[in-house]
């Protein structure tokens, strides 16, 4: 019997306990009423706000009433903004082919940004391809934890590796999103995770920084971190349908 290679990651202390918290924060999210007659304008507007954090991490940093106007042209968050777009139509492909997913992520996010020739390409690196692979395995079933803590994986991973030139986190946050939506954790997109890792972004370098560090302490760091960022994007949620039912 092969064992699950995450599922230690649920034996590090307050570990389990913050994924089923941030599980539950979801789910209460899920009831808001707005969500009944207002759901695609919700997922709208959490994919406009997932962007313009993404992008402001990347530190491409833009008042989200500039964005929504359309009056910012900066290419960073023109391709934050792609990404964020093209996340429901990739969804089918990312557990079938990831890599194949993640190459046309970073030609959304990096447009104008590097060269054409490097767009979609990894880097020529015998150890970001190792682990790549062994990303892929994960995404394409090599797993059975909570999305949740898949998708801190891929993002932690992806940013420890920036296997891409340019925008890498533009790429990391984006395939994280994409573990939700293609798992069915969050088939609409309503998450915005991203918006939390803005909201506590001392917190989310820091973290990052100690994921890379593959030791346990590093690790809890890190999954605390993204726990604690779905339960500010989940309150997102809640805040966002309240403004769609007070405009409405």
């Amino acid at each position: 019997m092969t064992t699950d290679p995450l599922a230690p990651l649920l034996a590090l202390a307050d570990i389990a306990t913050a994924v089923e918290q941030a599980r539950e924060r979801f789910d209460q999210a899920l009831g808001h009423r707005a969500l009944r007659r207002h759901g695609g304008q919700v997922a709208a507007e959490v994919s406009l706000r997932s962007a313009v954090a993404s992008a402001a991490l990347e530190g491409a940093v833009h008042e989200r009433e500039a964005v929504r106007a359309g009056t910012v042209t900066d290419p960073l968050l023109q391709g934050a903004l792609r990404v964020a777009g093209a996340l429901p139509g990739l969804s089918e492909l990312w557990p079938k082919a990831p890599r194949q997913a993640l190459a046309k992520l970073h030609v959304l996010a990096a447009r104008e940004l590097v060269p054409e020739s490097e767009l979609g390409r990894p880097v020529a690196d015998p150890v970001v391809a190792t682990r790549l692979d062994g990303l892929a395995g994960l995404v394409a079933g090599g797993t059975k934890v909570s999305p949740l803590v898949l998708a801190a994986v891929v993002h932690g991973e992806l940013l420890n590796l920036r296997p891409f030139a340019g925008p890498s986190g533009v790429v990391a946050r984006g395939a994280a999103r994409l573990v939700l939506l293609a798992s069915g954790f969050d088939p609409r997109g309503l998450l915005a995770v991203d918006v939390g890792h803005r909201e506590r972004e001392p917190e989310y370098v820091g973290s990052a920084g100690a994921f890379a560090t593959g030791t346990p302490d590093g690790l809890r760091s890190w999954l605390r971190h993204y726990m604690a960022a779905v339960e500010v994007g989940a309150d997102q949620l809640t805040v966002i349908g309240d403004e769609i039912l007070a405009a409405a």
